[in-house]
């Protein structure tokens, strides 16, 4: 048989909800979309840059720097037993992931608007993609925290091996508030103004420069309706040891709104996504 009757003989069937059900398959089906877009996130934030990559490590930096002056050197608050910058830095790791995944996220859908108005993809690949590039910064940041405990003969203890679990829940925060963030701002792009403000404010509200254990103890449950709280005292808990601790009632509610989070992103995203090409 040639090859065009076998083409002939070929039907195209257009069934009914059939993207929605297979909307998980068509995820790992376009698995190389998602790595290209990945990597060419990567590569266009460093391109062209006077000192590349190590733009990763000087805000974090520096930032911590102030902390340590004003809160460590200045206020003199307490630093649960290690040093003061690693008490920041420990905080600074998270906090940076997020703001940066909020950021990138926020505007992945407009900056792709050419790719999703022409073909068809599940659009959560995009800011699937833009967090991944904030984790590659994550992971160069860290350098900064490894050399700091170097300094100051810093070494940490069990705990340090639970880290990878609340990294996984600063990705989930910082994937279900970008989720959200990237739906609305297709709707309202009023949020390209909003979110750098959000960030702006988030790192004051969240004891990145400070250890939330200052805040009076009434008032910790209502503090922990901040996601980021949990995050960060998990990560001081893994990194620090010693004498830190998780306030526990603090860090469930914490944990509870990022799954939250993150359930309610995915459902609002899946839900605006089929007007994306339209809207855009």
């Amino acid at each position: 048989m040639s090859t065009q009757n076998i083409a002939s003989q070929q039907e195209l069937v257009i069934e009914a909800g059939r993207t929605e059900r297979q909307y998980w398959k068509d995820l790992w089906r376009y698995r190389e979309l998602f790595y290209f877009l990945a990597w060419r996130d990567i590569l266009v934030r460093y391109k062209q840059t006077a000192i590349g990559i190590a733009w990763a490590l000087i805000r974090p930096f520096l930032t911590m720097v102030v902390f340590t002056v004003v809160f460590g050197n200045l206020a003199k608050l307490p630093s649960q037993g290690a040093p003061y910058p690693i008490l920041v830095f420990a905080a600074m790791l998270p906090w940076q992931f997020f703001a940066n995944a909020l950021s990138e996220c926020s505007n992945s859908l407009i900056t792709n608007a050419n790719l999703i108005s022409k073909v068809y993809f599940p659009r959560l690949i995009v800011p699937t993609s833009a967090v991944i590039v904030s984790f590659v910064d994550f992971m160069v940041s860290g350098m900064i925290l490894l050399g700091l405990m170097a300094w100051y003969n810093f070494v940490p203890d069990w705990r340090i091996l639970t880290l990878p679990l609340f990294i996984l829940i600063a990705f989930a925060a910082s994937m279900g508030a970008g989720l959200w963030l990237a739906a609305l701002n297709v709707e309202y792009r009023d949020f390209r103004y909003v979110v750098p403000f959000f960030v702006q404010f988030g790192l004051y509200i969240s004891p990145v420069g400070f250890s939330s254990s200052i805040v009076p103890e009434k008032w910790r449950l209502l503090y922990s309706l901040n996601p980021m709280v949990g995050v960060i005292d998990g990560f001081r808990w893994a990194i620090l040891g010693g004498d830190s601790r998780i306030y526990l009632p603090g860090f469930a509610l914490s944990l509870t709104l990022v799954i939250l989070l993150l359930w309610s992103g995915i459902w609002y995203f899946r839900k605006m996504e089929r007007t994306f090409a339209d809207v855009i």
